[in-house]
């Protein structure tokens, strides 16, 4: 490996290491959304474990939900999920 392949690699390896610890920071909200249309935010400053173990929740979709708030939410909305992205 010559010096100038071994240089590309280290600044390869420190920009995958800023790129981590950038999306390790990055922070996500739940966006509740009705296929009749509009959408309403949840919650905000999640991190991407939280935001993803909320949406696998079955109580986060019309589709599955049995609680009884969530059943008249449904009733009264008409069908709706959860999902996430990004909180800006």
């Amino acid at each position: 490996m010559t010096e100038l392949q071994h240089e590309r690699i280290v600044e390869l390896e420190t920009e995958n290491a800023r790129l981590a610890a950038i999306i390790g920071r990055q922070k996500y909200k739940i966006v509740r959304s009705y296929f009749r249309g509009g959408r309403r935010t949840i919650n905000t400053g999640l991190t991407l474990e939280q935001a993803q173990a909320h949406c696998n929740d079955p109580e986060t979709s019309s589709r599955t939900c049995q609680k009884a708030a969530n059943v008249r939410r449904t009733k009264r909305m008409g069908p709706w999920f959860d999902g996430y992205e990004v909180d800006r």
